[in-house]
């Protein structure tokens, strides 16, 4: 078996990111097929509960407050419309529900409340439930752990040295802090970044060493290409060629083989084959739905086709080592 290692040198990482590309595929498929089965891909379903009005500044996001996008400000959704979305997604062939809100940080009031209503109510459903809600203490954590929290979502988005070209409202130490609280409740980590925003390749391969060089790995790493949203800072960057996203799959897969790599953001500009060759590379998560928080999102019937054409199937609840350290059983 390819070795487990959590140190990771950037100079390790960025040879195996610049290697000739059928190359990096076939090393990463290699990787791929010694840890996870190469046909199960995980349908995940992303449902935003609170949208817009964030006080961030975060250059990428239509959901702040300070930039004028056509995302409306609508409160927190109610438990039941939460849970009857959930029970759809479920119905669709989703696995994992993961439900997001445009906070800086969790309080501790009303509304977190009721999102620990939701976590029950989904991890009822024998569904893995994932929150994003930013930043959280420990001890908010180790609440939503009670309550059936499977996994936490809160990406790095770049490297250490671009973070502050993106975003000014929050440091990197803070994102790394809130990984640590999650972690500390034993929480499944899911953390990953953001390609297409004017960063180098270099400040890529920064990302992938800050992950993969962890205490233990995230046992998620969502990969996203920009989605370019009128009236944000990013607006007028260009669409992230889908060479790129392929490098930071197969990268992400080869130095934490274990972890799911997720096709995130972006997926819509793709065509069949195109993600074909992500899975290919390592990729083994999709988010199903017609929309990623606030942006476009493939339909559930095309993801439906593309997995008969390619003879995936969909990978089911709780599977694998992480499962049996961060299930609620």
């Amino acid at each position: 078996m390819t070795e487990l290692r959590n140190n990771w040198t950037r100079g390790e990482i960025e040879e195996i990111y610049n290697s000739p590309m059928l190359d990096l595929i076939y090393r990463a498929a290699t990787v791929h097929r010694e840890y996870s089965d190469p046909q199960e891909v995980q349908v995940c379903t992303l449902l935003s509960v609170k949208t817009g009005g964030c006080p961030e500044d975060c250059s990428y996001c239509p959901q702040a407050a300070r930039y004028h996008t056509d995302v409306k400000v609508q409160k927190l959704m109610d438990v039941e419309e939460v849970l009857s979305n959930a029970k759809a997604a479920k119905e669709n062939g989703s696995t994992r529900f993961c439900m997001g809100a445009a906070w800086r940080e969790v309080r501790d009031n009303k509304d977190f409340d009721k999102v620990i209503e939701m976590v029950k109510g989904v991890n009822q459903m024998g569904m893995e439930v994932c929150c994003t809600l930013g930043m959280i203490t420990e001890s908010q954590a180790k609440r939503l752990k009670e309550a059936g929290l499977y996994a936490y979502n809160h990406n790095l988005d770049t490297s250490e040295e671009a973070y502050e070209d993106i975003i000014t409202t929050r440091t990197y130490k803070d994102r790394l802090d809130t990984l640590e609280n999650v972690r500390t409740a034993k929480i499944s980590v899911c953390s990953g970044g953001i390609i297409g925003m004017g960063e180098s390749h270099l400040d890529r391969v920064g990302m992938l060493h800050t992950l993969s060089t962890l205490p233990e790995h995230p046992e998620s790493v969502p990969v996203n290409a920009l989605v370019a949203v009128e009236g944000t800072p990013l607006e007028d960057q260009e669409r992230v060629p889908v060479w790129d996203m392929i490098r930071m799959i197969a990268t992400a897969r080869i130095i934490m083989p274990k972890a799911m790599v997720r096709l995130s953001a972006g997926r819509v500009n793709m065509t069949m084959e195109e993600q074909a060759l992500c899975f290919l590379a390592g990729a083994n998560s999709i988010f199903a739905g017609d929309k990623l928080l606030t942006t476009p999102n493939p339909e559930v019937d095309a993801d439906k086709q593309m997995f008969q054409v390619l003879n995936l199937k969909p990978r089911a609840s709780f599977k694998g080592a992480a499962a049996e350290k961060y299930s609620m059983a």
